[in-house]
């Protein structure tokens, strides 16, 4: 038997960095498998062998936090794209009331990332619900930017641009209140 860290150690021959990124997100996030010090540890009892170089840059960017792998490949662009570390499942509170748990979030800012897989456009609760969601924090006045496969492919520079523009706007106060004039 092995344990979920030394899989994860195991997998640095087979695995893109990327790939052991998310895997690792899984084991210290939504799985709760390992923690980032059982990697670690793990990763130090590799050293000298092949993949350890891989497993170290891992562990520089494993968060816990992520609940899909979608969101871990969202969060890696984002970062490797210049902008700051975003909030990862971040709880929307607005006058002690909880408004909405979004994917990834800059809370200074307003903006709400959220990652929709093909479940988010088949599945016709997920639906629903992701299109009340977003309903309930335009009512707060914050953005909801959503990402699909596309945008961290082709698109990725494009979708950069797009966050980058909404986290500059509302990180200096200029924000949409279309919605203030409703309330």
């Amino acid at each position: 038997m092995s344990t979920p860290a030394d899989t994860f150690v195991a997998l640095s021959t087979m695995l893109t960095l990327e790939e052991l990124i998310i895997a690792g997100d899984a084991l210290v996030g939504w799985l709760g498998w390992a923690t980032l010090d059982e990697l670690a540890r793990a990763v130090g009892r590799r050293r000298g062998k092949r993949g350890v170089v891989k497993l170290r840059l891992a562990l520089e960017e494993i968060r816990q936090g992520s609940r899909s792998p979608g969101e871990t490949r969202t969060r890696l662009a984002l970062v490797r794209s210049g902008l700051p570390q975003p909030a990862l499942n971040h709880d929307v509170i607005v006058d002690d009331r909880w408004i909405a748990c979004v994917d990834l979030a800059y809370p200074e800012a307003r903006v709400a990332i959220e990652y929709e897989s093909d479940l988010h456009r088949t599945d016709p609760a997920t639906f629903r619900k992701d299109l009340t969601r977003g309903e309930h924090l335009k009512h707060e006045d914050w953005w909801l930017v959503r990402a699909t496969a596309d945008d961290l492919g082709r698109g990725l520079d494009r979708f950069v641009q797009r966050i980058r523009r909404l986290l500059e706007v509302g990180y200096n106060a200029r924000h949409d209140h279309r919605f203030a004039t409703l309330r």
